[in-house]
């Protein structure tokens, strides 16, 4: 069982390497780096020449605490994805990178990129 959760952990791994590895944010077009756990939702705006986060939101931050947005589900997915786009706009960005990290684009994490399309950030 052991052996099976550290290969399950190392394919998760060298997926997101995968997908990383062509992708780099500037302080202009930041990285969007979605993180999904099995209760929550995470997206955060990195400027990888910097090092630096941005910005960033989740399901457990302060404003989604008791309210029907603080698991995930897609509806709180696309609030995510508007919270964020409103974090963008404060910082005058308007293009990022979208980073899906291993996880498909689909479910939960297409409706937080249509949330943060909809909010007016473009990629």
């Amino acid at each position: 069982m052991i052996n099976q959760a550290n290969k399950n952990q190392k394919l998760r791994c060298k997926r997101a390497v995968r997908v990383r590895k062509h992708l780099r944010g500037t302080s202009t077009k930041p990285r969007l780096c979605v993180v999904k756990s099995n209760n929550h939702i995470q997206a955060q705006l990195i400027d990888d020449e910097t090092g630096t986060t941005l910005g960033g939101t989740a399901t457990f931050a302060k404003e989604f605490r008791n309210t029907e947005f603080s698991r995930k589900n897609k509806a709180s997915a696309r609030k995510l994805g508007e919270q964020i786009a409103e974090i963008a706009k404060s910082k005058n960005i308007k293009e990022v990178v979208f980073d899906r990290g291993p996880f498909k684009y689909h479910g939960i994490l297409a409706e937080l990129a249509d949330g943060a399309r909809a909010g007016g950030l473009q990629f």
